[in-house]
């Protein structure tokens, strides 16, 4: 019997992120501290709380896992998310116990930087557009259809929210000449003006000054709907919406007036409230959007990484010490682990 164990809820199917099924990758760190990884085949709360009641640990994948949940494990010391987001935990029912929630915001930050640039030129130059003009053997259309816009030098990009990911953006922004300017009142404004980005005091004056906006918050309550109706009639109409955050930081129908009033003149969208959409979703159906599946973050190197992550942060607290990266880190102060880090612990569902 294995000294420690470490459960997570079975996988409806093979994903691209468990192909081997073997966890061969959380294994390299847990194998050594003798933990053994246990599929829970649960189709109910119930039937998981029933198997992980003593767990040493949670991998939170393949199911939320809610205050019922958490209100259930008698000897938890640890929850591990293999994404930056924390949406699919409770953090306050793990904090009220407790336990720490460790999360990896900073294994794939590049990908969904690269990304939310790629979003940005493919919307500004009406890439979908173009490529359906030549599909449809209207080549001379191309030309004169885009000339009626400006060149991106020189345009602005507001971030909301500059964490990691935003700061990564805004160095490759500058590098196409566009101007930078950010809304974060959890920033201090040297964290900003050192990336060449002009920190401004509110959301609207970000809104009203930005030819695109780039969504960078966290999934929270605090931030949920955080652009609603209000927050697109305060864009230009010439602007543009870049999302490859989170979803639920946008009120979808509001999103969709505003592109169908014209009230923003488009959006490129990694993330949506429902995932994936309804088939009858007008977004789907805009030539002024453009969507992708929500793979920001996907590389070759993504899913094997932030499994050894989840592997390595997991042994770091059964073995008695704070773990690299802790979404409530307000817990670790009494929790008797031993902290070993030469650096802050800054970082989490917020730094991203």
């Amino acid at each position: 019997m294995a000294k420690y164990k470490v459960v997570t809820q079975k996988p409806a199917g093979v994903t691209f992120d468990l192909a081997d099924g073997q966890y061969k990758l959380e294994r390299l760190a847990l194998d050594a501290i003798d933990a053994e990884i246990i599929e829970i085949d649960a189709s109910s709360e119930e039937e998981f709380i029933n198997e992980a009641k003593d767990a040493d640990a949670v991998i939170a994948r393949g199911r939320r896992i809610s205050r019922e949940i958490i209100e259930g494990l008698e000897n938890c010391k640890v929850i591990s998310l293999g994404s930056v987001g924390a949406d699919t935990v409770d953090v306050a029912a793990a904090t009220d116990r407790g336990i720490p929630v460790t999360n990896v915001p900073d294994t794939f930050i590049e990908e969904v930087a690269d990304h939310t640039i790629m979003m940005l030129l493919a919307s500004f130059r009406r890439l979908n557009i173009l490529d359906q003009m030549v599909r449809e053997n209207r080549w001379s259309e191309g030309r004169p259809f885009i000339s009626e816009f400006p060149r991106l030098w020189g345009q602005t990009i507001g971030f909301i929210s500059f964490g990691h990911v935003a700061k990564a953006v805004s160095l490759r922004a500058k590098a196409f000449g566009l101007h930078m300017i950010a809304y974060d009142p959890y920033i201090e404004e040297l964290g900003m003006t050192e990336y060449g980005v002009e920190p401004v005091s509110t959301l609207e004056e970000m809104l009203n000054r930005s030819d695109f906006v780039s969504m960078h918050a966290p999934s929270t309550q605090e931030v949920h709907h955080l652009m609603s109706e209000a927050e697109f009639q305060q864009m230009k109409p010439t602007a543009l919406f870049i999302n490859n955050g989170r979803g639920p930081t946008v009120d979808e129908k509001a999103l969709i007036k505003a592109l169908e009033q014209g009230w923003i003149a488009g959006a490129g969208l990694d993330v949506l409230e429902q995932e994936p959409p309804e088939p009858e979703n007008p977004l789907l159906h805009m030539e002024n959007v453009i969507l992708t599946p929500h793979i920001a973050s996907a590389s070759k190197r993504m899913a094997p990484e932030t499994r050894r992550r989840v592997g390595q942060e997991i042994s770091l607290v059964l073995t008695g010490r704070w773990p690299k990266s802790c979404v409530n880190p307000a817990v670790l102060a009494d929790s008797g682990l031993k902290r070993w880090q030469p650096y802050s612990m800054g970082r989490g569902p917020g730094s991203g």
